[in-house]
């Protein structure tokens, strides 16, 4: 299905992102310059003035606590009920981010502006929507915390998160830990503490998000092998199952998210690429998706697998630039297909893997890391021929001349026993523990490893800015850090395509 053929079935009216980036040539390349300049360019303002303008570039997004992650028991009878309300709170950052972004001079000439404008009204908002939450969930019988104190928002600068947190969030099979994530120097002297946030649509990469990866300490673990990929261990199922999906060149695409959005048009408010299972949006059912077509040369796999685009921000537009999701949200630039895109079940270190469920949903890492803090955060950027040397969390990697861009995600392996998904899309799963085992009664099955390889012209630090940066599709909110890199898998492994898979790994095999 052609990038100007899929259609939405329905759509969200979304404000469009009205700042742009001031430009300037050089380099042979086009460099974006502070996003946040304008706050400081009136000649004549007053001392008040002064200080708003420097509050204002100071605030470069809005942060607003996750209402989905702290919603653990929804009853089956709420849940699509929920589920629109949830979308429409992300709906209403987004508004509300995109007010913030195109009223930087009000800003500077008014220091209460941002409270007052944007972030008053949206907690007001955000409290009537959180009691809609609430009035679902009691209809169907369940209970409710109060969730009242998570509708006030804060605003944060461009170099910090709002929620810290586990930067690995937990143990993970198969990730990455230790090590200085943030790595060596960085060309054109950036550093962790710059305000400026530019970006081709004004709302990121920064320069201090990317790093040269040969001035990187090593902090790969051992036993992560040249494809990035952990071994096994020395007991346990040993074996492996490829399945061979292609590399989205058909331009599969959608900003659904049938996951945390089933039934939702625009629900992520970015672009994904999608292998395997041909009709993934937000509106289709468990029954057509397991009647689907799909990419993967094994036809026993009608899995769904998607990620978010990543696009290369050098001037060039793309097919979406006046679409909500794309350029209507700040995700803007040619978007880069895979060169390579490997997906690979392994097995667990400990012993035996059972079968996944039909239709069982997993997400990995948090699309919303920056602002929500990195407990769910699970990142690994890397560049070829470093893989087993260097895995970056928050940085994208500039790789040298013959390296290509390297995206790796490890799923979590350990289920609970009895559910496809969960209310908040992560407690039915979980990383195994140190030792490999899963906690809690659950289950080991099949890990999902992403690795996904690009052709990335290397981006150039230059005078405090990046000249033509890439970066993945995020909530605009998120100013496209690479710490917000996440995949999805939705599993419709024919029976028999699953026992094989679960055979090939218990008995030490490679299949396909």
């Amino acid at each position: 299905m052609g990038r100007n053929t899929r259609k939405r079935r329905s759509s969200m009216a979304n404000k469009a992102i009205a700042a742009s980036a001031a430009l300037a040539l050089g380099g042979g390349g086009l460099i974006w310059a502070n996003f946040y300049a304008s706050a400081h360019e009136s000649k004549n303002s007053s001392q008040n003035q002064t200080k708003a303008a420097t509050a204002a570039a100071q605030v470069a997004t809005i942060s607003c606590p996750d209402v989905g992650q702290k919603l653990t028991n929804v009853p089956s009878g709420a849940r699509s009920g929920v589920d629109r309300e949830l979308a429409n709170l992300d709906k209403q950052i987004t508004e509300a981010y995109a007010r913030l972004a195109s009223t930087r001079q009000a800003q500077a000439g008014d220091s209460g502006f941002v409270q007052n404008a944007i972030v008053g009204p949206l907690k007001d908002k955000r409290t009537a929507t959180i009691d809609r939450i609430r009035i679902n969930i009691q209809r169907s019988g369940g209970q409710v915390q109060d969730l009242s104190q998570l509708a006030a928002c804060t605003t944060q600068g461009a170099q910090t998160n709002a929620g810290g947190g586990d930067q690995n969030g937990g143990q993970q099979d198969g990730g990455q830990d230790g090590g200085d994530q943030n790595g060596g120097e960085q060309e054109g002297g950036q550093d962790g503490g710059q305000q400026g946030n530019g970006g081709q649509a004004g709302n990121g990469p920064a320069a201090a998000d990317f790093v040269d990866i040969t001035k990187v300490q090593q902090n790969a673990q051992p036993g992560v092998g040249a494809n990035g990929l952990r071994a096994n261990g020395n007991s346990g199922s040993r074996g492996t199952f490829t399945s061979v999906c292609g590399t989205n060149g058909n331009d599969n695409h959608n900003t659904d998210n049938i996951i945390v959005a089933p039934g939702v048009s625009n629900g992520a408010h970015h672009l994904h690429d999608y292998v395997g299972n041909q009709n993934n949006d937000a509106f289709a059912s468990d029954q057509e998706l397991a009647a689907a077509e799909t990419s993967c040369q094994n036809q026993g796999d009608k899995s769904s697998y998607f990620w978010p685009v990543l696009r290369l921000q050098d001037g060039t537009q793309d097919f979406d630039q006046n679409n909500d999701g794309g350029g209507k949200e700040g995700n803007v630039g040619k978007i880069l297909q895979p060169a390579q895109a490997q997906i690979k079940f392994v097995g667990n270190k400990r012993g035996k893997v059972v079968a996944m469920p039909t239709a069982l949903r997993i997400i990995t890492g948090d699309a919303k890391a920056f602002v929500n803090g990195n407990a769910n955060a699970n990142v690994n950027w890397s560049c070829t021929g470093f893989e087993n040397k260097v895995q970056l969390e928050d940085k994208y990697p500039i790789c040298p001349q013959g390296s290509q861009v390297v995206r790796t995600a490890n799923f979590q392996s350990c289920w609970d026993g009895q559910n496809i998904d969960s209310a908040n899309h992560r407690t039915h799963v979980a990383f195994v523990q140190a030792n490999g085992s899963c906690a809690n009664g659950f289950k080991a099955i099949p890990q999902l490893q992403v690795r996904l390889v690009y052709n990335v012209p290397a981006p150039k630090l230059q005078n405090g800015q990046v000249v033509n940066p890439y970066a993945v599709d995020t909530f605009p909110e998120n100013l496209h850090k690479p710490i917000t890199d996440h995949n999805d898998f939705i599993n419709f492994f024919s029976q028999n395509t699953m026992n094989k898979m679960v055979n090939c790994i218990n008995t030490g095999k490679k299949c396909k």
